[in-house]
């Protein structure tokens, strides 16, 4: 049986473990610490969807050297916490072992197996020194996007926003692998969908400017995607945010999905979902703004284009959070 190891229990573990261990299709853990740690241990893992409720245990543990090696394991953690868990997380790896880092931000291995002039690109400003790079090799990285609107409600217990989930999956350099289509097949058997996409890499861009220009504009405005709809204003904001993201992945020949009126009203479509990095402000959390504004640079740099809109929301968006207590020292170009 396939093992499958969720680094981090948070929303987005949490939903992605619960879903798993319940199929029974494969041996599921959970590396956990906290309050989270102890309420799986105690409780198991609740999820909550618009269709249903169910509660599994899981196998959880704060020390991964106690669960193995794994086939296949999820970092699930905000992307500033993993460089601190690269040693946690190479204790569950072997050289077949798949690993599926977060895409909140654009992700180490992100020109890895691309085609052209930009084929293998590290980028410091994102990797400093390689130490991802090395840690988790990018020829055992599987991109993956993590459609998934959720919040947990207290610490175990996890409920999904809006009325559709998934993580489509993909090789980086576009083919389709035994490994990719295995693990596609386990996530939508457990009820997750997860399709194989064949331009994975078109997804994360996709994926990282959503973030890039909903969750900054969610700190300064405290509000969920449909109080911000019916605004009025704010959604022309985030169009022309997105636009000049876009105009970085023409010149860079990152191929760009839906238009973003549609990606606009897919998002907009979870009304009552308050973005991750407002969740995270309201709990006192630290946020991922230095990851989404490292990664902007980092692209904004190889492409040579200004992005004057995208920096002002971001500008003061630092700001917020200075002054909220959540993020420390303000990141600069």
């Amino acid at each position: 049986m396939l093992k499958v190891c969720i680094f981090g229990g948070g929303a987005i573990g949490g939903y992605i473990a619960g879903h798993l261990a319940r199929s029974g299709l494969c041996e599921v853990s959970v590396v956990a610490r906290g309050a989270t740690l102890d309420a799986i241990r105690s409780n198991g893992i609740r999820v909550v969807t618009p269709a249903e409720d169910f509660t599994v245990r899981v196998n959880a543990r704060s020390d991964s050297r106690e669960l193995g090696v794994q086939d296949y394991v999820f970092i699930t953690l905000k992307a500033h916490q993993v460089g601190g868990a690269l040693d946690q997380i190479g204790h569950l790896m072997d050289r077949s072992t798949v690993v599926l880092p977060p895409t909140t931000g654009i992700p180490y291995y992100f020109f890895h197996a691309a085609r052209g002039a930009l084929k293998d690109r590290q980028m410091q400003r994102i990797d400093p020194a390689g130490r991802q790079w090395l840690a988790l090799p990018p020829q055992q990285v599987l991109g993956c996007v993590y459609w998934i609107g959720a919040h947990p409600v207290e610490p175990g217990v996890i409920a999904q926003d809006g009325a559709k989930a998934g993580c489509p999956i993909g090789e980086l350099d576009g083919s389709r692998s035994a490994r990719v289509d295995r693990l596609s097949e386990l996530l939508s058997a457990s009820g997750i969908a997860s399709k194989v996409n064949d331009d994975i890499r078109s997804a994360i861009w996709i994926k990282f400017v959503n973030s890039l220009c909903w969750n900054p504009v969610a700190v300064l405005t405290q509000a969920t995607l449909g109080e911000m709809r019916d605004a009025g204003d704010i959604v022309a904001i985030v169009k022309a945010m997105m636009l000049e993201a876009d105009a970085l992945a023409q010149r860079l020949d990152i191929a760009i999905g839906p238009d973003p009126d549609k990606r606009i009203a897919m998002t907009l479509s979870a009304t009552h979902h308050k973005m991750s990095m407002l969740q995270d402000l309201e709990a006192g959390r630290a946020l991922e703004l230095d990851a989404l504004t490292e990664s902007l640079y980092a692209v904004r740099e190889l492409a040579e284009m200004r992005t004057p809109v995208l920096d002002s929301i971001l500008a003061m968006a630092r700001l917020r959070a200075q002054t909220a207590g959540r993020n420390g020292a303000a990141t600069h170009a």
